[in-house]
Formats: C-alpha cells, structure tokens, sequence
C-alpha cells in the first residue's frame, strides 16, 4: 500500500489534471463546449437512446441534460425521434453532421495530445494510458457507488 504522502501527491496531480482538461477544451469549436462534445461521444458510444439515460449516463440532472440537448440538436447534430415503445418519448441519436463534427474532434484531441507529448516514448504514452484505464477501473462506476453508499450509511454512534 501506498504511504499517505503519495496518496496526498495524487490528489495534487489529480487535482491539477483540471489545467490539462482545460487546454483540451479550448481546441473545441466555439459552439460546441465540453459538454455538447461529451454528450455527442456517448451517443456515439452508446447509440441512440432516450434523455433520461443519456442524463443518467452524463451524472447530471434532466433539466441540464435537456439544455445540453437543445444546444447540440439546433445545430443540427443530433436528431430527435419518436420513441417506438413510447410514443411520448423521444430517442436522440447522432446526425451524419454529428458523426462529421466528433470525428473533427477526435483528430483535434489526438494532434494537440501528439504536440504536448511529443517528447514521450510510446511506451510511456502507453504506460499513461494502461494508468489511467487502471485508475478509472478502481473507481468503478461513482454514479452507483454514490447512491449506494447514500442508502448503506449508517449513523454514527
């Protein structure tokens, strides 16, 4: 097990990760912030779905997802259907100008990662990345984590 003072070290690190999301979101086009970019790549992940999973996905409340919504289908890059199963209900799903503008992104984020970490080895840009997957992977998912530790605390005393 690790000493604190490196636990204390990697949450400085983690903490000063926000810089480096920053740099990456200004290479995002103007009319398209982080989060239109993240809920267009999850519905590229994920495929169409209706708004109530996408906010479940995204970890945030329907009301913000619904603006999110709004913001990226009047520009036309995702499309909103009639759900099938649920008339009263609506699938989003990504527009070929959706599926154009993530693929624009995605050449974006791997030219601008390609410049800062130009003087990585492949095998540290590997290493990075098995890390962080690694990181990810001991976190689970928080989004169930959180609600399950709401409902299994129990009272000090």
């Amino acid at each position: 097990m690790a000493a604190q003072s490196q636990y204390e070290e990697l949450a400085r690190q983690l903490s000063a990760i926000g810089a480096v999301k920053r740099e990456m979101g200004r290479i995002l086009p103007q009319d398209c912030p982080p989060a239109s970019a993240g809920l267009l790549t999850l519905l590229d992940r994920h495929g169409e779905m209706r708004m109530s999973q996408l906010a479940e996905l995204l970890a945030i409340d329907m009301s913000v997802t619904s603006r999110h919504v709004a913001h990226v289908a009047e520009r036309g890059w995702i499309e909103r259907k009639p759900d099938p199963a649920d008339k009263r209900s609506r699938l989003l799903r990504l527009t070929p100008s959706g599926k154009e503008l993530l693929t624009e992104l995605s050449e974006r984020y791997t030219h601008t990662l390609a410049r800062y970490l130009d003087d990585w080895s492949d095998s540290d840009v590997g290493h990075l990345v098995e890390l962080l997957t690694r990181l990810r992977t001991s976190f689970g998912d928080c989004r169930t984590r959180a609600h399950h530790d709401s409902t299994t605390r129990t009272p000090a005393g």
